[in-house]
């Protein structure tokens, strides 16, 4: 479709995945949710997204008990669909992960070390951070991983480098339990991301959107595939995990700024729609005409006589 807005087309799009929470055999998690086909679903949905993702960002808990079987069966599942969307894979490890099952199952290597690693897209540098703590659910950066981060970014990229990773660096004032498990010296990371060319960190954890800025970069924390959490639970509740919300969140990079989009992976019931028929015409218009028509109340097209 021509372009009908101020704006051009974006220059690089992500889809943004989060904890998928695979389990081997389908297991049903807590007996209830179906997290295969909760990631199913996703890249069903991703399928019908245009203009097409160029990398499908996954920010951690790929695998619920880091099951050997659990990664091979996310591979058989996502790898093919990415292929046919020409999007490359961005794996990130996540508290539910764990080093040796994850880079054996997922890059054929040892996991003895944290799983960082640098991925160029069409110039837009993705850094794939490790958060976890083996052992523990909260997250943490040794002194060597911020080192190496600081490394990596001393040379800008092309169009910027963007933070992938599972524990958030922001405050929780939804969900007060995550303090618990949060990143730890989240100022040690902030006087390595500040004054380069970061133009934004995703991440997960959360299992619900939400937004904030750190160390002056916007952060978008993406919903669960899997089952997610209720930021306004029961009074007796200190945690509420609820099978609905599931949600992605789309990724379009412009030159100047990144535009985020949640996208739910259950279609409501539509209740009003403009065909692709209708818009077709508009194709041999003028653009002030276009505006013209889809802009004036007065128009056929707003008074349902197109």
């Amino acid at each position: 479709m021509r372009q009908l807005g101020q704006y051009p087309p974006p220059r690089h799009v992500l889809a943004h995945l989060s904890d998928p929470h695979l389990l081997a055999g389908n297991v049903r998690q807590y007996g209830v949710v179906d997290t295969e086909a909760g990631l199913a679903r996703v890249l069903e949905r991703l399928a019908e997204v245009d203009p097409r993702p160029h990398a499908l960002v996954f920010t951690g808990d790929l695998a619920d008990r880091a099951e050997p079987d659990a990664y091979r069966r996310l591979r058989e599942i996502v790898e093919p669909a990415a292929e046919a969307m020409g999007a490359e894979v961005v794996w990130t490890m996540g508290n539910h992960d764990e080093r040796e099952p994850y880079a054996r199952g997922l890059f054929g290597e040892s996991g003895d070390r944290p799983q960082d690693r640098v991925h160029e897209v069409d110039g837009l540098r993705i850094v794939s951070l490790d958060t976890s703590v083996p052992g523990y659910h909260h997250g943490d950066l040794t002194h060597d991983q911020l080192a190496w981060l600081r490394d990596v970014l001393a040379e800008p990229a092309p169009h910027g480098t963007i933070l992938a990773m599972h524990h958030p660096p922001l405050p929780l004032p939804m969900l007060p339990a995550a303090e618990l498990i949060e990143l730890l010296d989240q100022d040690r990371l902030a006087a390595v991301v500040e004054g380069t060319d970061v133009r934004g960190i995703l991440a997960g954890h959360l299992h619900f959107s939400t937004w904030s800025t750190f160390a002056g970069v916007p952060v978008s924390v993406a919903s669960a595939s899997c089952y997610t959490s209720d930021p306004v639970p029961r009074p007796d509740r200190f945690v509420s995990g609820v099978d609905a919300n599931q949600a992605f969140t789309m990724v379009h990079a412009y030159d100047d700024r990144l535009v985020h989009t949640i996208v739910p992976l259950e279609q409501g019931a539509e209740v009003t729609h403009v065909t692709l028929g209708t818009v077709a015409p508009m194709e041999d218009l003028e653009l002030d005409q276009i505006h013209e028509l889809a802009s004036s109340k007065a128009s056929p097209f707003n008074v349902g006589e197109v």
